[in-house]
C-alpha cells in the first residue's frame, strides 16, 4: 500500500505543472475536486480549449472540452484577484486577455495580456491599479476591448496598448460590459445604479432606464447575435429586455423573485432564441427570446457564468459557487460535475487517520451542502464526501479519539462520527451547574450552612475553532467559551474564562492547558482549574493556533510570527532562528520523528526543527501556501487555503522522513 501510495503520488506529478512556477517544482495537489469557479472561456479556434478562472488570481485550462483540468498560470503576486472575464483573441488564440479586481483592495486590479498563448503574463500598465469588473472583446472588430472599471469606462483600439477613458465622470461602478456585435463604436455599461449607453464610441452617453425599477443593480447585458436592436440585461430585480436597442426595457416574467438576482445572461451562438439565465438560485433558460424561462437546475446551485459549445450547442458548462463545473450534454437537461484535476477548496483540517495508514480526512470551508468532510482511501485518487449529518456547516477542526471516533468542530457545534458509521451525530450537551448556600438553624440554637446545587442543560451551538481529545479530558475552544468533557462528549462544561470567551485555539499536555483567542494566550497548570494571562508581545497580536510539545515547551503560530515559551507562559521570545518573522499558519509538533514543523501562508517552505524550537532548517519548498502539515508514508502531505490537499513527489530530495522513520 505504501508503494501504491508513492506511485499514485508521482502520477499525479505529471498534471500539476502551473506556467506561473516553473523555477518551482510544485507539490501534487491531490484535490477533493471542486470548489468555485468564476469565469469560463474557449479559444475560437479550437472549441476543446477551455480556460477557467478563479478568485486567488489563478486560470486553469482543460484541452478536451472541459473534461479534465490543469493548474495553468497564476497572476497577480497575491492571491485575492478575482477572474471574472477571460477573452481570446479571435483571430489570435495566442492572444488572450484577463480581467482582474481584488477582494481585499477594491481600488486594485489589472488587465493581463499573453501575447504567447499564456506562457507569459503581462498586466497592461494602463489599467493598473483599475478594479476591472467587465471586459468584452468586439466581435466585429477584435482590436477593440472594452473594460468597465469603478471609476468608469475604458477603450483599447489597438488591442490593449494603449487605453483611454470614454465615460462621462458620473457613470461609475461598471459591473457589466456589452458591445454590439456589429458596431464597435455601440457600447452598453451596466452599473451598481442601472445602465448606460453610448452609440458613438464615447462621445456621448444616455442613461438607459425606462421601464427597469429605479434601484437596479445591472449584472450582466447582451446584445443579440441576430438583431442588435433586441438588448437583455439582467438585474437585482430581474430580468429586462429591450427590443429598441435600450431605449425602453420590459421586465421578463417567469423566473421566480428569490432567483432574481442573476449574474450572467448568455445566447446561444448557433440558436438566439435560446437564452440562459444563471441566477444565485440555479439555472434557467428560454427558448423563445424569454418569454418563457424553465428552471434547469436545483436552487442550490448559484451560477457565475455559462458557456455553449459553439459547435454542439447541447454541450453546456456552468461555473459555479461551491460546486466548480457542472457539464450538460442535453442542453441543460441534466448536470454532472465535470472538475477532475479542478480543485479550489480552502482546507481548514488535516488529519491522517491513526489506525488505517492509507486513510485521511479533511475539513473545508464555504462550501455549504458541498462541503463538510471529505476521506481518501487510496492517496487522494479519489474523495468521499463524508458529511452526512453535518447539514452544511462549515469544519474548522478534525480531531480523532483513542477508540477511533472522530471529532468535527463546526460553526455551529461539535460532531462525532464512529467507527463504522455514516452518519455524523451531535454532541453539543452542555450542563451548567450552580450552587447555592443557605442558613439553616438548627433544635439546639445553632446554625448551619446547607450549600444545594441545580444543573440546567442546553446545546452548544456556537463556532467551535479547535478541540484536545489527547487525555482523558476533552478540550473544545469555542466562540462562547472553553468547554471541558471527562466523559467523551457525552457532556460539556464550561463557558467564558478570564473575562474571555471568543477561543481559537486549545491544547493540552498532561496538567498544562493553553488557550488563546485572536489577540491573547491564557496558560493553566492544574488541567483548567485557575487561568493566568501570557501577553506575549507589547504590541497587538493575532493568533492563529497554539502547540504545547511533549517537554511542555509552547509555541503560539501568528501573523506576526511564531512565539516560544519554556516556563508556561511566564516569559516569551519571538522566534527568529530560521523562521519567517511573519504569517505562520501552524506549529506542530510530529509524534513520528520527534520534532516541530512550521508552515507560513508567506511561503510554500516546510520549516523544521529537531532541537524543540532553538533553531529551525527550511526543508521542501511546496510551491503553494500552507496551512498545515501532516506526514504519511514518509512524505507531507498539506493543506491549503484554496488548492485542497498536496502531497509531496516521491523523488523529492528531501523528504518528510529525512530525519527519522516514516508514519
Amino acid at each position: 500500500m505504501k508503494s501504491a501510495w508513492l506511485r499514485l503520488l508521482a502520477m499525479l506529478m505529471l498534471g500539476s505543472i502551473c506556467a506561473a512556477g516553473a523555477g518551482t517544482r510544485q507539490w501534487a495537489v491531490l484535490g477533493p475536486d471542486g470548489g468555485d469557479v468564476r469565469s469560463l472561456a474557449f479559444d475560437p479556434h479550437d472549441p476543446n480549449r477551455i480556460f477557467l478562472g478563479t478568485s486567488t488570481g489563478v486560470i486553469f485550462v482543460s484541452e478536451d472540452g472541459g473534461h479534465r483540468w490543469a493548474r495553468f498560470a497564476k497572476l497577480g503576486s497575491g492571491d485575492d484577484y478575482v477572474l471574472d472575464h477571460i477573452a481570446v483573441d479571435p483571430h489570435n488564440s495566442e492572444t488572450i486577455f484577463v480581467s482582474a479586481w481584488s477582494v481585499q483592495d477594491q481600488s486594485a486590479g489589472e488587465i493581463f495580456r499573453s501575447n504567447n498563448g499564456g506562457k507569459d503574463w503581462e498586466p497592461l500598465s494602463a489599467m493598473h491599479g483599475k478594479s476591472v469588473r467587465a471586459m468584452a472583446v468586439s466581435a466585429s472588430d477584435p482590436k477593440v476591448i472594452v473594460a468597465g472599471a469603478l471609476d468608469g469606462v475604458y477603450r483599447s483600439r489597438d488591442g490593449g496598448n494603449v487605453w483611454e477613458h470614454i465615460s462621462d465622470t458620473g457613470i461609475k461602478n461598471i459591473e457589466s460590459i456589452a458591445v454590439d456585435p456589429k458596431d464597435a463604436s455601440v457600447v452598453y455599461a451596466g452599473t451598481w445604479h442601472l445602465a448606460w449607453k453610448t452609440s458613438d464610441g464615447g462621445a456621448h452617453w444616455q442613461h438607459i432606464n425606462k421601464g427597469m425599477i429605479d434601484d437596479s443593480d445591472v449584472f450582466s447585458i447582451i446584445v443579440s447575435s441576430a438583431n442588435s436592436s433586441e438588448v437583455f440585461a439582467s438585474a437585482c430585480s430581474g430580468i429586462y429586455k429591450s427590443t429598441s436597442g435600450g431605449d425602453h426595457f420590459e421586465k421578463i416574467q417567469g423566473i421566480p423573485f428569490s432567483a432574481r438576482r442573476t449574474r450572467v445572461l448568455k445566447q446561444d451562438p448557433s440558436n438566439p432564441a435560446v437564452v440562459y439565465a444563471g441566477t444565485t438560485e440555479g439555472l434557467w433558460k428560454s427558448v423563445d427570446e424569454g418569454k418563457t424561462w424553465k428552471h434547469m437546475t436545483t436552487s442550490e446551485v448559484v451560477v457565475n457564468d455559462v458557456l455553449i459549445d459553439p459547435r454542439n450547442s447541447q454541450r453546456v458548462l456552468l461555473a459555479t459557487d461551491r460546486s466548480g463545473v457542472l457539464a450538460s450534454d442535453d442542453s441543460a437537461a441534466t448536470f454532472s460535475a465535470s472538475n477532475h484535476g479542478y480543485s479550489h477548496r480552502y482546507v481548514s483540517a488535516i488529519l491522517p487517520d491513526s489506525k488505517e495508514p492509507n486513510m485521511l480526512y479533511i475539513g473545508v470551508v464555504n462550501d455549504r451542502e458541498f462541503g463538510g468532510v471529505f476521506s481518501t482511501h487510496d492517496g487522494g485518487k479519489s474523495w468521499q464526501q463524508t458529511s452526512s449529518g453535518l447539514d452544511g456547516r462549515d469544519v474548522f477542526t478534525l480531531k480523532q479519539a483513542s477508540n477511533g471516533t472522530l471529532v468535527a468542530g463546526t460553526n455551529r457545534g461539535l460532531f462525532a462520527l464512529a467507527p463504522g458509521s455514516a452518519t455524523w451525530h451531535p454532541i453539543n450537551n452542555v450542563v451548567v451547574v450552580k450552587t447555592a448556600s443557605h442558613t439553616v438553624k438548627l433544635k439546639s440554637g445553632k446554625t448551619k450552612t446547607v450549600t444545594s446545587s441545580s444543573s440546567t442543560h442546553s446545546t452548544l451551538e456556537g463556532r467551535v475553532s479547535d478541540t484536545d481529545l489527547a487525555s482523558s479530558r476533552w478540550f473544545a475552544a469555542t466562540s462562547v467559551g472553553l468547554f471541558t468533557s471527562k466523559d467523551q462528549g457525552k457532556i460539556w462544561m464550561g463557558g467564558p474564562i478570564a473575562g474571555q470567551q471568543d477561543f481559537v485555539s486549545v491544547e493540552a499536555q498532561d496538567g498544562l492547558v493553553v488557550v488563546a483567542t485572536r489577540s491573547s494566550v491564557l496558560v493553566s497548570q492544574d488541567a483548567g482549574t485557575a487561568w493566568q494571562p501570557a501577553p506575549l508581545a507589547s504590541y497587538p497580536i493575532n493568533v492563529r493556533s497554539v502547540t504545547v510539545a511533549p517537554d511542555g515547551q509552547i509555541f503560539v503560530a501568528t501573523r506576526q510570527g511564531a512565539f516560544h515559551s519554556a516556563d508556561s507562559g511566564k516569559s516569551w521570545d519571538h522566534v527568529a532562528a530560521g523562521l519567517p518573522d511573519k504569517d505562520i499558519t501552524s506549529v506542530t509538533y510530529d509524534g513520528s520523528h520527534k520534532r516541530l514543523l512550521a508552515t507560513s501562508g508567506q511561503t510554500g517552505v516546510v520549516f523544521e526543527s529537531s532541537d524543540g524550537g532553538s533553531t529551525w532548517q527550511r526543508g521542501p519548498d511546496s510551491g503553494f501556501p500552507l496551512r498545515r502539515i501532516s506526514v504519511m508514508h514518509g512524505h507531507y502531505v498539506a493543506a491549503t487555503p484554496f488548492d485542497g490537499v498536496i502531497a509531496q513527489p516521491e523523488n523529492e530530495a528531501h523528504s518528510a522522513s529525512a530525519s527519522g522513520g516514516s508514519n
